[in-house]
């Protein structure tokens, strides 16, 4: 089977395309067919030496942590799944040398999702990070149920930072699909749009409006919980808004790896700041934000493409190394890699 494949770190030149045996599926196990990779700025970090740092690997890696496609065979005493089913794919990577960036996967089924049929490969592929990292945002402050389902955010704000990223598409689509009212900040006309498409209620360009106060006069009490992209930028601004008790959830870094915080204002309004890297969350946490995403996905919430605000970029499998070179300089919406021939 054909597989992209890197024995050292560095830049997106260390990647290959390679021929590779398919695994047997061993107990507890799929093998999935992928049709469809999904790349995030975690794969083009891993593979460029972060985290763990960069060197060379007893054996070759491969990239990328989502996609869906088709169960092609299952292990002994799976019983979920079946030949043909239709999956989507999580943390496939993590801590493994196999990713989604290759014909055929075999991997714990655990990791593994019933895809609805009303949802495309697309729509798959794009879950996994962006849209798990969202269920555990919005469902990190502590006045709220622990899982999102419709209505859980009845009479709550949310802010999402950064609304046209693809944690922010799915932070909206998930805290509207929740009953939330969903205030987004953009930096243009064009990603204001993109936000409008997935659901947001309130939309302010940071570029050219005073955000703080467009935010009061829309949640004079102050905002629940807020799904932030960059917490060393805003947190000034995230502190002015929040309302007493609430939450800002970080889930990301611009590269700078500090951030100022007022802590007297914080504490006079009993503020939690929740840090969020979805690998290494609870088992429990990860699990409602499955149940939570799947329960979204059959109801036509979350999806891609240009009509839900998720602009798709398309390579080939050979073309992998110019999608992490897409994801990295920040091309807007979701690249995706067709796998299967």
């Amino acid at each position: 089977m054909r597989a992209i494949t890197y024995a050292h770190t560095g830049d997106s030149s260390v990647l290959a395309l390679t021929e590779r045996e398919k695994v047997e599926p061993q107990k507890g196990e799929v093998r999935v067919q992928v049709v469809v990779s999904g790349v995030n700025p975690t794969d083009w970090k891993s593979r460029a030496g972060a985290g763990a740092g960069s060197g060379e690997f007893d054996e070759p890696k491969v990239p990328n942590q989502d996609g869906a496609g088709v169960i092609d065979a299952v292990g002994e005493g799976v019983t979920q799944f079946a030949v043909g089913d239709r999956v989507w794919l999580w943390d496939v990577a993590f801590g493994t040398n196999i990713g989604t960036a290759q014909e055929f996967v075999t991997l714990p089924a655990s990791h593994a999702v019933a895809l609805p049929e009303r949802a495309t490969f697309d729509d798959g592929a794009s879950l996994g990070i962006p849209a798990l990292t969202a269920a555990l945002a919005l469902a990190a402050n502590e006045n709220l149920p622990g899982r999102l389902t419709p209505g859980s955010l009845e009479g709550r704000v949310i802010l999402v930072s950064g609304g046209a990223g693809a944690v922010g598409h799915a932070a909206i689509q998930l805290a509207a699909w929740a009953g939330a009212t969903v205030i987004t900040t953009v930096s243009s006309d064009e990603k204001a749009e993109l936000a409008r498409r997935a659901g947001a209620e309130h939309i302010i360009d940071y570029k050219t409006d005073d955000v703080a106060a467009g935010i009061k006069k829309l949640a004079p009490k102050g905002v629940d919980t807020i799904v932030e992209v960059n917490l060393q930028a805003n947190i000034e601004l995230d502190e002015k808004i929040i309302t007493r008790g609430g939450t800002i959830v970080s889930y990301a870094s611009d590269g700078d790896d500090r951030a100022s915080l007022p802590i007297g204002a914080a504490m006079g309004r009993n503020v939690r700041l929740r840090f969020l890297l979805t690998y290494t969350v609870t088992d429990d946490e990860k699990q409602d934000a499955i149940a939570s995403v799947s329960e979204a996905l059959a109801a036509g919430v979350l999806g891609a493409g240009d009509e839900t605000g998720l602009p798709i970029t398309r390579f080939t499998l050979s073309e992998t190394a110019a999608a992490h070179d897409a994801v990295e300089s920040g091309v807007v919406g979701k690249v995706l890699i067709d796998v299967a021939q």
